[in-house]
């Protein structure tokens, strides 16, 4: 019954005090010219207090009286539209975040996290479906999750999206202008959305949550203004800024090149969060004293990566520091260890910065990475090589980075049907969900003696860590044998050229 589901939403929106009892009547008229509705009875909502029910008794509605199409994307332009009618202004939100913070940035940050699951903004119910384990390795417990909180288009709806008008507005999904946003086919609505103004290195920021959140406090930092990702000296007094403001969190860059960057590197943006990742953990297998910097602690992390953390208790040493480091990598050519600074014109090295606090000290690593391609490797040679692609194919990001793989949708089926192969004796070659697992899943299996339906998920699931394991080795500049690390101290030698 609507009248009721209407109903359960209000008393949701004030257990969650996104409204007051004086905005009810107000709100209730609101929702009920959204919905088209002339006439109504005031009703109960006796299907739970789970806001996931509510909506979806509202949307069936919708669909019903034809005022959506009964499509996953238009259901989430009108279900946003709908929690918009609840949510408060984001002069409200703004003025709420930093009273809290006065009293500690942990109660600011929690509060607005626990504000943007309640305004359904993070949809909780979505991001509960995500499959997620730890694989153990010798570089420490890495992170495997399967994505399956972001909805995937349906056919009417893509070819609804190839028809649509272009639009400008927003740019990007990053914007500042998203805020409020009422979406279309091609554009997530983001009329629930709410974001808290910050500076960083004297610059308009903003600092808001990932709707998709892959840790805990996932959250990304963009910049006021649409432009591009650029690595430079004042990317660490950025990362260090938003340290001393949130303590608490670590914060990254994406790197700023094609294949070693992101997903979005139009805009530039930073994510960081309230996570203890495995790289932050690893150790420091060797150090290096730094000319001019004798003071700041440098040392090359265990890792699968190519990675130098340095830490001082001063950001400013850290920053210079930082910057004498990019600017050598980015012009460092080693022909032997095939690392080029650039080809032609084409910039080659970059770097994924991530800072951290830890006590009284500030850490940041510096993650070296390269773009270049090869006849062999045409998508790039430090990327994931194709024997890896039937796992993951796709840029190795910050996040992966730092030892939490986010894996495409599609393995959920695919790997469930590798393990129904594996214990019914099928051929894997055969069935077009496990063909391209055939080759990784025959190799493996050679490993155990006893393979059955008790046990096979286990195993699928630590060699998919195994995988990533060996993705991370892929992406890594400098490889971890006797002549890879060989080829890393010379670089650090460079460094005091």
């Amino acid at each position: 019954m609507i009248e009721g589901a209407i109903e359960g939403l209000i008393k949701y929106a004030l257990e969650k005090e996104l409204i007051k009892q004086e905005d009810v009547i107000y709100t209730r008229n609101r929702i009920l010219a959204l919905l088209e509705l002339e006439k109504y009875e005031q009703a109960q909502w006796e299907n739970g207090d789970g806001l996931e029910a509510i909506l979806k008794n509202m949307l069936d509605y919708a669909t019903e009286k034809g005022l959506i199409e009964d499509s996953i994307v238009y259901r989430d332009l009108f279900d946003t539209k709908i929690m918009g009618l609840v949510v408060p202004r984001p002069s409200w939100v703004i003025e709420r975040f930093w009273s809290l913070y006065e009293v500690s940035p942990k109660k600011a940050t929690q509060w607005y996290y626990d504000f943007s699951q309640n305004t359904d903004y993070i949809r909780r119910y979505r991001i509960e479906k995500d499959q997620k384990w730890v694989t153990q390795t010798e570089y420490g417990p890495l992170d495997i999750t399967i994505n399956l909180s972001k909805p995937e288009k349906d056919p009417k709806a893509i070819a609804a999206a190839k028809n649509a008008v272009q639009r400008g507005y927003p740019k990007c999904q990053l914007c500042k202008e998203n805020e409020g946003f009422a979406g279309h086919i091609n554009h997530p609505a983001r009329e629930n959305h709410r974001m808290i103004p910050i500076t960083m290195a004297g610059g308009k920021w903003y600092f808001q949550y990932s709707p998709y959140v892959y840790y805990n406090e996932h959250c990304i930092a963009l910049n006021a203004e649409h432009i591009p990702m650029v690595i430079d000296k004042k990317t660490f007094e950025k990362l260090f800024d938003f340290i001393k403001c949130f303590p608490h969190y670590f914060i990254g860059s994406n790197a700023d090149l094609p294949i070693v960057g992101g997903s979005i590197l139009s805009h530039d943006h930073f994510q960081g969060g309230n996570y203890e990742f495995a790289m932050a953990n690893a150790p420091i297998e060797k150090n290096y004293v730094i000319k001019d910097f004798e003071d700041v602690e440098v040392g090359r992390v265990k890792w699968p990566m190519s990675v130098v953390r340095i830490r001082h208790k001063s950001s400013e040493r850290l920053i210079a520091l930082g910057e004498k480091i990019l600017q050598k990598w980015k012009n460092y050519t080693d022909e032997e260890a095939f690392i080029f600074a650039r080809t032609k014109e084409e910039q080659h090295s970059t770097i994924t910065p991530i800072a951290r606090k830890r006590g009284d000290a500030f850490e940041l690593d510096l993650v070296l990475r390269n773009n270049i391609t090869t006849e062999e490797h045409p998508l790039g040679l430090y990327h994931p090589h194709e024997n890896l692609h039937h796992i993951k194919k796709e840029n190795i990001g910050l996040i992966e980075v730092m030892g939490l793989a986010v894996l495409p949708a599609r393995l959920k089926e695919e790997l469930e049907a590798v393990q129904e192969a594996i214990v019914k004796g099928k051929d894997l070659k055969e069935c077009e969900k496990t063909a391209k697992h055939a080759q990784w899943a025959e190799a493996f299996l050679k490993k155990y003696d006893n393979v059955t339906e008790e046990n096979v998920s286990w195993i699928v699931q630590k060699e998919v860590g195994m995988v990533f394991e060996q993705v991370l080795a892929d992406a890594g500049v400098f490889k971890r044998n006797e002549k890879g690390l060989a080829y890393f101290d010379k670089f650090m030698a460079h460094l005091n050229e």
